[in-house]
C-alpha cells in the first residue's frame, strides 16, 4: 500500500489531491509547485515486472523521486504519477507496452516531497520466450520547450476530462 503525502512531508504551500489509480487504488497525496530539475547528462533507470512494481532502480531514480532504495523496490511505478497527468497518456503508454512495442513521451512525475520533475521516458517490454516479463524504462532530460508544449497539452486534457465526471 501507498503511503499518503501529507503536509508535513512538504516543503511549503501545496495542493491536496486523492488520485485514484487503474488498479482501484486511491492515495492522497500534496502537491507543491517546486521543480526539481533533471540531472544534466544522467540517465534515471529503472525496471518494473509485468504488473509494475519497481524490482531494480539507479541512483539518479532514487535521487529525482526523493523515496529511498528501500521504499521504491518492490512499490508500483505509479508511485510517481502526477496528478496533472491525464489518465489517457498513460492510457496510451500500457496499450502500446503491452502490445510489445517501444513507448516515448514527455512525463511529469510526482516526488515524494510533493515537488515534480519532468522527463522523456523511453519504456521498453523484456520480452523472453514470447512473454513479456517486465518493462525497463529510461528517462532523459527532456527538451524544455516540449515540456512546455506538453504541459498546455496535459491541462488541456484534464480539463476536458474532468468535463465527462
Amino acid at each position: 500500500m501507498l503511503r499518503d503525502i501529507t503536509p508535513d512531508d512538504i516543503a511549503g504551500p501545496g495542493i491536496p489531491h486523492t488520485l485514484r489509480y487503474f488498479d482501484g487504488t486511491t492515495r492522497n497525496v500534496v502537491v507543491t509547485s517546486i521543480e526539481t530539475p533533471f540531472p544534466s547528462g544522467e540517465l534515471i533507470v529503472s525496471q518494473t515486472d509485468p504488473k509494475g512494481i519497481i524490482t531494480m532502480c539507479n541512483e539518479a531514480f532514487v535521487r529525482m523521486s526523493g523515496y529511498s532504495r528501500e521504499e521504491l523496490l518492490g512499490a508500483p511505478h505509479h508511485i510517481l504519477r502526477h496528478p496533472d497527468m491525464p489518465a489517457a497518456a498513460f492510457e496510451d503508454l500500457w496499450k502500446t507496452i503491452l502490445s510489445g512495442k517501444k513507448w516515448h513521451g514527455y512525463v511529469k512525475n510526482l516526488r515524494k516531497d510533493g515537488g515534480f520533475y519532468w522527463v522523456y521516458a523511453t519504456i521498453v517490454p523484456n520480452i523472453r520466450n514470447k512473454m513479456i516479463t517486465g518493462y525497463t524504462s529510461v528517462r532523459r532530460e527532456p527538451d524544455r520547450r516540449k515540456v512546455e508544449e506538453y504541459a498546455r497539452l496535459y491541462a488541456a486534457m484534464l480539463l476536458d476530462q474532468r468535463s465527462f465526471l
